[in-house]
């Protein structure tokens, strides 16, 4: 007999349970269940009682949930406080049963309570995270560069702005990376804060992936001696039927603070020995990578999909946070089933910041939480979202008024997943 929702208990998980919680987060992901002892102490140095929830039938857990402390960079510059979401699963016995649903209330409602305006999440599915509120406020693509093809000096052999390309190894990384992308996420809408342990686990320095390998780490130094970039990357071994190298060159992660560091690191990418395919890995889609070659048309776009997800939990906090290049005025009518942020507010915006606050003027649009969520960034056009019927003006035209305040010159980006 299926047991009632009652009857499954959700809860924080306590130090001790912590391998039975990482066992139905391996099986939910449909990895290997075994617990390493490697994977468990990685995971212990996250822990954090109250964020780490897990649903128990009997003594064993079916369903996990954990959050963690994040910023992510509004538009602008600000660093906003948020609550990002990870190692969401419900074993394949249990699902339809309101497990999820129960977690991320009990989680965005702490949440709230804390502080936060927003939360974040990687959704591995669509359809799943609407209902909650949350909205797909960033994009990612990924380029596929035929080498041959892009018209690059085959004789490169380094940036002609005085600046330089060196490898260097992971140690190095942990010690030059962090300043580096601090700079690099405040000039990035979207992009979220790195914390000691990402470091670790991107270095190897954390393993929790048995198959995880070193990747090749690049660093481009300035003419003054300045780190202003960084990649990392692995390259395969293909030599092909004709005998005769093809390998490709995946990046996996590539930050850059300046144009000139961004242009050098691709160029070293593409003049590496050997290598006639670059993978750019996840970049925003309005990425610089294609114009920097003399064949933009040797760059494809190969996958795009939504990235990073946003949950309005305050709505004042959070459009009062970000930039916003226009001037005027806008009353929103939000509707959050949650009851966590909805209401009417009155937006007042230009280039020397803004107030948001309750009002009740007449709404000139009507949309809903997780809408917000999608326009937040500025990566969405509120007039398509009204041809859609996801945003009802309420008044004719503020469609367009709210694009001129809500919409940004440039995409924003999340380079991460978590």
């Amino acid at each position: 007999m299926t047991r009632a929702r009652s009857d499954i208990d959700i809860r924080p998980v306590t130090e001790a349970e912590l391998p039975e919680w990482l066992r139905a987060v391996n099986t939910g992901f449909l990895r290997e269940p075994t617990v390493t002892e490697t994977q468990l102490e990685a995971r212990r140095t996250q822990f954090e009682a109250a964020r780490f929830l897990g649903a128990f039938d009997g003594s064993r857990c079916v369903a996990t949930f954990r959050s963690f402390a994040q910023e992510v960079t509004a538009v602008g510059g600000t660093l906003v406080e948020a609550d990002a979401v990870s190692g969401v699963t419900v074993t394949a016995t249990h699902r339809r049963r309101g497990l999820l649903t129960r977690m991320m209330g009990q989680d965005l409602a702490a949440a709230k309570e804390r502080g936060d305006a927003v939360a974040t999440l990687i959704a591995a599915e669509y359809p799943i995270y609407g209902r909650y509120g949350f909205g797909p406020a960033t994009s990612a693509a990924e380029w596929t560069v035929d080498v041959p093809r892009a018209g690059l000096d085959p004789r490169w052999s380094g940036p002609d702005d005085g600046g330089r390309i060196d490898l260097v190894d992971a140690e190095d990384v942990r010690k030059l990376g962090p300043e580096l992308h601090d700079r690099v996420r405040r000039a990035t809408p979207g992009a979220v804060s790195r914390d000691e342990w990402w470091w670790q686990l991107n270095t190897g320095a954390v393993r929790l992936d048995p198959k995880w390998t070193e990747p090749f780490f690049a660093v481009y130094r300035a003419a003054d001696g300045e780190v202003e970039g960084l990649a990392a990357y692995e390259v395969d071994d293909n030599w092909g039927d004709a005998k005769q190298p093809l390998d490709t060159a995946t990046v996996r992660d590539l930050i850059a603070a300046t144009p000139a560091a961004e242009r050098a690191l691709w160029g070293y990418l593409c003049s590496i020995d050997w290598v006639t395919q670059v993978k750019s890995g996840q970049r925003v889609p309005d990425d610089l990578l294609p114009l920097l070659l003399p064949d933009p048309r040797a760059a494809r776009i190969t996958t795009v999909s939504d990235w990073l997800w946003v949950r309005i939990l305050d709505v004042v906090r959070a459009l009062e946070s970000r930039a916003y290049e226009g001037t005027g005025s806008l009353v929103l009518e939000v509707a959050d089933r949650a009851g966590l942020a909805g209401g009417r507010y009155l937006l007042e915006a230009s280039a020397q910041g803004a107030s948001c606050t309750p009002t009740t003027e007449s709404a000139e649009l009507t949309l809903d939480i997780a809408e917000l969520g999608r326009l937040w960034l500025g990566d969405e056009s509120v007039v398509r979202m009204a041809v859609l019927g996801r945003v009802q003006e309420e008044r004719a035209g503020a469609a367009r008024v709210a694009d001129a305040l809500l919409r940004t010159s440039r995409r924003p980006w999340c380079p991460d997943m978590f």
